[in-house]
């Protein structure tokens, strides 16, 4: 009979590395042996089946051990369970059919509840951990979309989110066109868009978090460029080299959060920040919309009729594109039908409409209407190079800049780790790791690059990364009736039902609704990087003509599509018209699970932070609203638990990054590496425990 020793892990300090290192002859052998005993299972069952996740993935993968632990022989009924990651359907991770799926198990680094604080800030650490732990992974991130089974499914991703991403764009770059007197135009806003798409997909550890360029980067860009023009006198040139000394600050703050670790505190980031930041994001969009059309009101050689007209396209383009949305979360059509339809609904929009304004002569075509503005191929608006020459420019302004660059690393710290969970939410079967630290680099990079280049400069994209992730999802229809059966089977990743009536017609009629199961992601980094591809071929001279030929009343309705989509479905809303809504008029099933005095209490304190950050957002110190926003994460933190029971936080907040492959880059709760045995005593709580 042959047996093999019982492995566990235990966190040390520094003091014990150079041991680790010594040994790590011993451990490669150890785990030579342990691979032995488990593919010779079938002759020689082992005493205890039962390792430690990080033994199994070392030994399958043959890599070194943690420098952060050190091996040691474990004591009679010292082992817990441990739980293998698992797929949408609930078995052993088979990662999309990944020649390396039958060796794959859980990754995880020291629980946060049993970690110091000079393992959390340990230089590089997060940055390595992430990079190890997505290595294994990155040949498949590559052949998994060249699979007869995947293609057609990024495919239709690349065509809907190349849209998605460069509509957009294009229309933040309008608002900056004029609120920067031409420092930014078409050129800057694709050449940085190409360049995240590029570098995201071929260095990030998730591929699937998409970045470009946003509306709060508009917003900080134009109100950096008012304070220094108005009061200072700042040209064109002038702002460009300040803006490139305000992002190298930035980029050397994103590489000490990333080196230092602290990309960790995204685990203290719940829905009630996230929720309150969604809706002032769409609230800022449908502002920009309803500003592009009242300019269209006042542009010289052009009368009312322009401005009616562009209020009529854009309207029409909202109103289109979100009932074919709809079409998808439908019962029309067949089921893959309707969700090409859904899928592809934003592109024929755009498409359709611009076409619309061209209409023959003696009609719509008699109508002067406003047109993107375009410059020459591949070359910047203004007269310069694509090198801005910072250097010239005096001291005190690169130490001005500062301030500026730590308040742009605040706004992406939050925004884009926000945008990298919303890509990997639990809803989504990701069973690659995550990893935030070295993607926050990787940002960093681009923020450099961008501020030398004179780009605006990219960012995580809200929706854009969930809408990437979505449309690499594979989807499949289940009864209601037959729901409850399959949630017990296959978990979480069931969808609420796809319609609803109201009253008691939804009771009576529910149980023939179909749900959609998602079944798994095709997750692999091609169709990032042929988008980035594509849009940097959108600055070649045929693109740039047809790019000019779109009316600027698309772009507003693409402003006012995507805010209102972001305000409707947020929670916030939601929840402010059910206190209004009569309870005794719903069924048990649709009533509120708390008291409506502390639902009230619980919005008011997430409408009054969004308030207090639009405020500030119309005025000069609009840079400063990234500070509003952190405010909520101490404020969640310390003083809402003070304010209501345990019982009602659980039902009304949740943490925004509770997927286990998030978790993993974030470090894990001591629930999500094993199972605890009943008998043996629950370690004590630590200050950094999860506040949820």
């Amino acid at each position: 009979m042959c047996e093999k020793k019982n492995l566990i892990l235990t966190p040390v300090s520094g003091a014990h590395l150079m041991h680790v290192f010594l040994c790590r002859t011993y451990v490669n052998r150890a785990h030579i042996f342990i691979s032995l005993c488990s593919k010779q299972q079938h002759t020689c069952k082992p005493r205890d089946t039962s390792m430690s996740a990080h033994s199994a993935w070392t030994s399958s993968r043959g890599s070194h051990v943690d420098e952060g632990v050190v091996l040691r022989h474990a004591e009679p009924g010292e082992l817990a369970e441990e739980k293998p990651f698992t797929d949408a359907r609930g078995v052993n991770a088979e990662l999309n059919d990944n020649k390396n799926s039958e060796d794959r198990q859980t990754w995880h680094e020291t629980p946060w509840s049993q970690r110091s604080w000079l393992y959390e800030l340990r230089p590089f650490r997060g940055m390595w951990s992430d990079v190890r732990r997505r290595a294994p992974y990155y040949a498949s991130d590559w052949t998994d979309a060249l699979k007869p089974s995947n293609v057609l499914t990024v495919a239709t991703s690349v065509v809907r989110i190349f849209f998605i991403n460069l509509m957009p764009a294009l229309a933040y770059v309008l608002d900056m066109y004029e609120r920067t007197d031409h420092s930014y135009g078409v050129n800057e806003v694709i050449l940085a868009s190409a360049l995240a798409a590029i570098v995201f997909s071929v260095f990030s550890v998730q591929p699937l978090t998409f970045v470009g360029v946003t509306g709060l980067t508009d917003l900080m860009n134009y109100t950096i460029y008012n304070i220094f023009h108005d009061h200072y006198g700042f040209d064109q040139i002038k702002y460009l080299r300040l803006q490139a000394w305000v992002l190298i600050w930035a980029a050397g703050f994103h590489f000490l959060i990333a080196m230092f670790n602290l990309c960790d505190l995204t685990r203290f980031i719940t829905e009630m920040t996230s929720d309150t930041f969604g809706l002032y994001v769409g609230v800022i969009y449908v502002e920009k919309g309803i500003e592009q059309l009242i300019l269209e009101f006042s542009l010289p050689d052009h009368d009312n009729a322009t401005g009616w007209l562009s209020v009529t396209i854009a309207v029409l383009f909202c109103v289109s594109v979100y009932y074919l949305t709809l079409v998808g979360s439908s019962t029309y059509l067949t089921f893959q039908l309707r969700r090409l339809v859904g899928s592809l609904a934003f592109v024929a929009g755009c498409l359709f409409w611009t076409g619309f304004s061209h209409f023959p002569k003696h009609s719509l075509n008699e109508v002067p209407v406003s047109q993107l503005p375009i410059t020459r191929s591949f070359f910047p608006t203004l007269d310069r190079g694509w090198i801005v020459d910072f250097w010239h420019i005096e001291v005190r302004w690169v130490f001005i800049a500062a301030p500026l660059g730590l308040m742009v690393m605040l706004l992406f710290f939050f925004d884009h780790n926000v945008s990298s969970v919303m890509a990997q939410a639990r809803k989504f079967p990701i069973q690659k790791p995550a990893g935030f630290h070295w993607d926050f680099f990787l940002l960093g990079i681009t923020t450099l690059v961008s501020g030398l280049m004179g780009l605006p400069v990219p960012n995580g994209l809200v929706p854009q990364a969930p809408d990437h992730t979505d449309s690499l999802s594979l989807y499949e229809q289940v009864i209601l009736h037959d729901v409850e059966k399959e949630k017990q089977q296959f978990g979480e990743h069931t969808t609420e039902p796809m319609h609803h009536t109201s009253g008691d017609a939804s009771i009576l009629h529910v149980t023939y609704f179909p749900r959609v199961r998602t079944l798994r992601v095709v997750e692999q980094r091609l169709s990032h990087l042929v988008i980035g591809l594509l849009t940097l071929g959108a600055m070649s001279r045929p693109v740039l003509v047809a790019l000019g030929t779109m009316p600027r009343a698309v772009f507003a309705g693409v402003f006012l599509l995507v805010g209102w989509a972001s305000i409707e479905s947020n929670p916030i809303v939601t929840r402010t018209l059910s206190l209004l809504r009569d309870t005794s008029a719903l069924a048990p099933t649709l009533r509120p699970q708390v008291r409506r005095v502390t639902l009230a209490l619980f919005v008011g304190i997430q409408w009054a932070f969004f308030g207090l950050t639009m405020a500030i957002s119309q005025t000069i110190a609009a840079i400063g609203f990234p500070i509003i926003i952190l405010l909520m994460i101490p404020c969640r933190v310390y003083v809402v638990p003070k304010l209501f029971s345990g019982k009602d936080l659980a039902l009304l907040d949740a943490p925004t990054a509770n997927a286990p492959a998030v978790m993993v880059s974030l470090g894990p709760n001591e629930a999500e590496i094993h199972t605890e045995s009943d008998d043996k005593p629950k370690p004590a709580p630590s200050k950094h425990q999860d506040i949820a």
